[in-house]
């Protein structure tokens, strides 16, 4: 298992600089970042789109005809449903700084433990939206301008 992921990021590292899927010029970019996904994935659904320049942690489910968007970052653990739309630049989070004391600045507190980030089925989540840890989305859409429940 694991060193099927090691393979699945070391072919990553190129299948993430290949053109976005929409291009143009198709090198089966998007069939090579799905196998990928597969690989290096805790569960990958059926068509899945990876897009170019994504980042995500391992630790991460994501169901059928689901997508990571251009540049967008995903940390474990992470739930993502089906028929999921993820727009570029989008961050999700499932760490943050710890705050709990005043006496002791945020960078020697360490970081909170991770809590799991859920997006439900049929979700679209628009350009540069940042989900925060332990938020669940569930059949809505999302931009920077509004508030999911």
């Amino acid at each position: 298992m694991k060193i099927r992921r090691i393979i699945g990021r070391l072919i990553y590292v190129v299948a993430s600089r290949m053109p976005s899927s929409d291009s143009k010029i198709q090198l089966g970019q998007k069939f090579i970042r799905a196998l990928c996904a597969r690989m290096i994935l805790n569960k990958c659904g059926r068509h899945v789109n990876i897009e170019r320049k994504a980042r995500f942690s391992s630790n991460i489910e994501i169901g059928d005809y689901s997508g990571i968007g251009v540049r967008c970052e995903v940390n474990g653990p992470c739930r993502i449903g089906k028929h999921v739309m993820m727009a570029p630049e989008c961050i999700i989070f499932t760490q943050n700084h710890r705050t709990d004391r005043v006496d002791i600045p945020m960078t020697e507190q360490g970081v909170t433990p991770p809590k799991e980030v859920v997006i439900g089925d049929d979700v679209w989540i628009g350009r540069r939206v940042m989900i925060m840890p332990g938020v669940i989305h569930n059949r809505c859409w999302c931009n920077s301008h509004t508030r999911c429940t």
